[in-house]
């Protein structure tokens, strides 16, 4: 198969472009390098496009290995024809080639089988072939014998053999599965006589074209926690119609055995296939609906905006075992730790006070990062009692999601060996919110709560393009060489769990790195390592100027020779200074830099913003979280209310949002936006900040329901 165009068509992208993508692929690159550093072979596609690109390669790969299988079983059979070999060259997905295999693949005993055993094929190819003439009878009575006690028995073991020819058809099965798509409704019903979450699903139908992935997935749900009983049906007249119109010739004897066999074969064998086949159909493609909804919040998590240079403080809330507490200074060094016990109902709000307050005014703590789990918020009614008080600090509730799994983990016990579980988890609370990239990257992406019904997908499936996420963030920042952590590096391009934790070894055992080069020092780190990860790890500080940018060292000479062009040294990058250097170089000319260079156009200009703000953090441009100075509680809100919130979590039927009342609202996707939109991420992101009014709200089951509509 000629990949390039094959993919070129269904990504409409140039034929070239795809051509040298997938070579790049295939020798072993890594798609944040080709994205970054591959822009004049690709034509500049981002890092999603080459995932896609390369999943799908990946697909046809596997597709044209499958044909060739198929291919060999059924040759070694002596069946194979020049039109069965055509179709399976044609066929386009796996279910088409399965669909070709089917009449040749392997059974297990079935009365099809047991027919056939017993000489009954000659019988059923006669009813077949429909000639009105047939006695069929007589032609049956020709079959009697002690396994065929009777001429009815021998219809019955042809007809079998045909039923089953007739659900072995590939056009047939193409057909009907055409048909359900259009036709079929998935239902479900009570399994038992019980309310639970799944009671909406009682008694329920939408088609097969339309039902939302969310619903297919919560269906299934309930199916295995034996809730639901979940079926496709369809008009099954219409269907059994459909087939017969394709086998049943005319009227005759023969016709009638026939179309009794093709109804069997429909109701016994090609309907339950089917059912199994759409209803798999529709649970992956509502994983991978899921899967892409989950990866976007994760991305928008990771590169939420940091808050730089101030210290931290991250609660942990908890009753029996207290609130943990944890001063952090800005590079995220522990400065103290504590216990307290802001919950009323221990009577010791007052100690905690005091302590808390100490902590601030000994390490001039700034904000203040409370985690939403169990007694969450009191701990926050507590902070904003404190605030008030003392004044001068804000707070922000983050999601403890992942904490407590990253707190009992090795890394964290070896990062910490000196505190408990606990006091762990409170350190990365306030880490989070310091640096949300840094620290999510310890921790399974799974485990971060941003996406829905996660257990349920495909484990490997989520777990590629979730990790394909969290390595696209990392290398789209960049990381520090001498500061960022193993779990951190080991997502950069080129290096692995095993290299992440020697160049760790390294820094611990020779000091700072002061140049990218004494990577090649390395213990495993290789050539084609050093040249994947290189651009994506910067050295602040190095004697080569260069080294703490996103300029790649294959790419020094052509940077320094635009700087010599352009009238400027090494000097000025970063400077003020430098800040002509756009417009010189638009004077001179891309295509003479391009030619003095050797660089081309889309590296050249990565270059020039480079030396313009080397080392720049794309997510310092966005827009900074909310912090906040009081809390209010869910019998506060009014419909009406405006209040400002937090984006905390998007999925296919709407956005949660944080209002400061520790609940988070729910905007469904009908009140996200005055215009029409198919999906809640087409308005909203993670961590986004936005405006919100509130339409209801139920105290007694805890739900806040919120609009953006009118709001701008």
């Amino acid at each position: 198969m000629d990949y390039a165009k094959r993919l070129a068509a269904e990504l409409s992208a140039p034929e070239n472009h795809v051509a040298a993508a997938i070579a790049l692929i295939d020798e072993g690159n890594t798609i944040p390098f080709i994205a970054r550093y591959r822009k004049e072979a690709t034509g500049a596609m981002d890092d999603q496009l080459l995932r896609t690109l390369a999943d799908r390669l990946e697909y046809l790969r596997g597709l044209d290995k499958r044909k060739e299988e198929v291919r060999g079983a059924i040759e070694a059979q002596g069946a194979l024809t020049e039109e069965l070999s055509a179709k399976l060259e044609k066929a386009a997905t796996l279910a088409e080639v399965e669909d070709l295999y089917r009449p040749y693949k392997p059974k297990r005993k079935t009365r099809a089988s047991v027919a056939r055993a017993r000489g009954l094929e000659p019988l059923a190819e006669a009813l077949l072939a429909q000639d009105g003439k047939l006695d069929v009878v007589a032609a049956a009575e020709g079959y009697i014998n002690e396994e065929v006690p009777d001429a009815e028995a021998a219809l019955a073991g042809a007809r079998d053999i045909i039923a089953e020819q007739v659900s072995d058809d590939a056009a047939l099965r193409a057909e009907l599965r055409r048909f359900y798509g259009a036709f079929g409704l998935v239902k479900s019903e009570a399994a038992k006589e019980e309310d639970s979450v799944y009671a909406q699903y009682y008694d329920f139908s939408q088609p097969v074209s339309k039902i939302a992935g969310h619903r297919v997935l919560a269906l299934d749900r309930g199916e295995r926690e034996e809730f639901l009983k979940v079926s496709v049906e369809v008009d099954a007249e219409r269907a059994a119609a459909l087939c017969c119109k394709m086998f049943v010739k005319g009227r005759s004897a023969a016709a009638e055995q026939v179309e009794e066999a093709v109804r069997d074969a429909y109701t016994r064998l090609i309907h339950p296939s089917l059912e199994r086949e759409v209803r798999a159909a529709l649970t992956e493609q509502a994983a991978e609906g899921a899967i892409k909804v989950f990866g976007e919040n994760l991305r928008q998590l990771l590169l939420a905006p940091p808050i730089k240079g101030k210290v931290a403080m991250g609660l942990d809330p908890g009753y029996r075992m207290g609130c943990k507490v944890a001063v952090v200074d800005p590079t995220g060094k522990v400065l103290d730790t504590a216990v307290v016990y802001p919950v009323p109902q221990f009577k010791r709000v007052e100690q905690a006070k005091s302590t808390i307050k100490a902590l601030i005014k000994k390490h001039g703590v700034q904000i203040i990062a409370i985690g939403n789990g169990t007694a969450g918020k009191e701990t926050e009614i507590f902070a904003a009692d404190v605030i008030r008080e003392i004044g001068g600090v804000q707070y922000m509730v983050v999601s403890e999601a992942g904490a407590s799994v990253y707190s009992a983990s090795e890394l964290a016990a070896k990062e910490f060996p000196q505190f408990d579980v606990n006091l762990r988890s409170a350190v990365s609370i306030a880490r989070r919110l310091q640096d949300p990239l840094a620290e999510l990257v310890k921790i399974d992406p799974k485990a971060v709560g941003v996406g829905q019904y996660q257990h349920d997908m495909p484990a490997k499936r989520l777990a590629a393009a979730l990790d394909g996420v969290v390595e696209g963030c990392v290398n789209t920042v960049g990381v520090d060489l001498n500061t960022a952590s193993a779990p951190l590096l080991s997502r950069v391009a080129g290096l692995t769990a095993a290299t992440a934790k020697n160049v760790v070894a390294w820094r611990e055992e020779n000091g700072a790195f002061a140049s990218r080069a004494q990577l090649k020092k390395v213990k495993g780190l290789g050539p084609k390592a050093f040249e994947q990860c290189a651009g994506f790890l910067r050295v602040p500080g190095a004697k080569e100027p260069l080294d703490a940018t996103a300029v790649h060292p294959e790419s020094y000479a052509a940077a320094k020779a635009v700087l010599k062009l352009c009238d400027f040294t090494e000097k000025d990058i970063g400077t003020e200074a430098i800040a002509a250097l756009p417009a010189r170089a638009k004077a001179i000319g891309f295509e003479r830099l391009c030619a003095e260079t050797g660089a081309g156009r889309e590296t050249l200009e990565d270059i020039i913003a480079e030396l313009l703000r080397p080392g720049r953090d794309m997510r310092d441009e966005l827009p900074p979280p909310l912090l906040r100075t009081d809390v209010m509680g869910m019998e506060d809100l009014k419909p009406g209310m405006e209040l400002t919130g937090t984006v905390r979590n998007v999925i296919d039927f709407g956005a949660f949002v944080d209002i400061g009342v520790h609940q988070d609202g729910l905007v469904h996707i009908s009140q996200l936006s005055d215009k029409f939109i198919r999906h809640p991420g087409e308005a909203v992101k993670v961590g986004q900040v936005v405006k919100v009014k509130v339409l209801d709200v139920d105290l007694k089951k805890k739900r806040i329901s919120l609009t953006m509509k009118g709001l701008g």
